[in-house]
C-alpha cells in the first residue's frame, strides 16, 4: 500500500488489488475544497490515466463527519470573475474524473454531510455507497445562489422531483442515506463507518476484470448522458452570473441563517 498526500488530498494505492483511494483530507473544515485542492484533484485524475496499475478508484472524505461541503468559502471570495453573464470562472468544474478524460471506474464512499460543490465529484462517480449517517443537501438557494452545475450533475442520477426538491429546499431539508437509496442516488447503505470498506471491496472486484472492457463500459454508460448534460452545462454559467446575489448579500444570508433542518 503506497500513500501520497499534499494540499489536503491523500492518495492511497494498493498494487495487489489495483485500487486507488482518493481522500479529501480537511476534516476540520468538513473536507471543503481549497483552490490548491481543486488543482491537485485535476492533476490526480489526469495522472491516473497513465498509471496502468490503477484500474479502479474510490473517492471519499476523511473524518466521518463529512464527505465534502463544496468549495472553501474563504477561497471562493478570492476568485475574480469576468463581467460577461455568459461565462464564469469556477475552480470546481474540473475536480471530477470525467472532466479530466478519465474513464477508469470511480466509486464514491460517503459518510456524513455531502452538499453543494460535493456534487461535482459525486456526479462524476459511477455509483455511490453511503454510511447510514450520510446526508445530502444543496444550500445554494438559501444563500442567494443559483444551483446550476450541481443540479445538472445530480439530475443525471436522481428523479427530477427529488433533485428539484433538494435544490429548492436548500438548508431546510436533508436527504438521509436511506431516502437516497430509495431514489437511486445511493446503490448501497452500510453501517456508519463502513462505506469506504464496502467501496474498496466493490472496486477490487471491478479492478480484477480486464480494464479495457471496464473502461469501455464506463464510456458507453456516460455516452447516454452526454446528449442532455453537455447543452445543460453550456447554459449554467450565465444562469449563475445572472441569478446569484452579490457576494456581500450572500455573506449576510450565510451569517444570519441557521437553525434546525428536516431530515427526510
Amino acid at each position: 500500500m503506497s500513500t501520497h498526500g499534499a494540499g489536503g488530498i491523500r492518495v492511497e494505492r494498493d498494487k495487489e488489488t489495483g485500487v486507488a483511494v482518493v481522500i479529501l483530507d480537511r476534516p476540520e473544515k468538513h473536507n471543503s475544497v481549497t483552490l490548491e485542492m481543486a488543482r491537485e484533484l485535476t492533476a490526480i485524475w489526469r495522472g491516473f490515466r497513465y498509471e496502468d496499475e490503477v484500474r479502479a478508484i474510490v473517492v471519499t472524505g476523511a473524518g466521518g463527519r463529512a464527505f465534502c461541503t463544496g468549495i472553501d468559502r474563504e477561497d471562493a471570495g478570492r476568485i475574480p470573475q469576468p463581467s460577461s453573464p455568459y461565462t464564469i470562472d469556477d475552480p470546481l468544474l474540473t475536480i471530477g474524473p470525467k472532466a479530466n478524460d478519465l474513464w477508469k471506474p470511480v466509486i464514491a464512499a460517503v459518510e456524513g454531510m455531502a452538499c453543494g460543490g460535493a456534487f461535482y465529484l459525486l456526479g462524476e462517480a459511477e455509483f455511490l455507497i453511503a454510511g447510514e449517517n450520510a446526508t445530502f443537501f444543496d444550500p445554494h438557494t438559501t444563500y442567494g445562489m443559483v444551483s446550476a452545475f450541481e443540479t445538472i450533475h445530480m439530475a443525471q442520477r436522481m428523479p427530477y422531483g427529488e433533485i428539484a426538491r433538494m435544490a429548492l429546499m436548500g438548508t431546510a431539508e436533508r436527504i438521509s442515506a436511506r431516502r437516497a437509496y430509495e431514489t437511486g442516488l445511493v446503490s448501497e447503505v452500510t453501517e456508519p463507518g463502513r462505506a469506504l470498506d464496502a467501496a474498496r471491496e466493490a472496486a477490487a472486484v471491478i479492478a480484477s476484470y480486464p480494464t479495457e472492457a471496464v473502461q469501455g463500459t464506463v464510456r458507453a454508460l456516460w455516452s447516454t448522458k452526454d446528449a442532455s448534460r453537455t447543452p445543460a452545462l453550456a447554459h449554467a454559467p450565465h444562469l449563475v452570473t445572472l441569478g446569484n446575489l452579490p457576494a456581500d448579500r450572500q455573506g449576510e444570508l450565510f451569517t444570519r441563517r441557521s437553525g434546525a433542518y428536516r431530515l427526510r
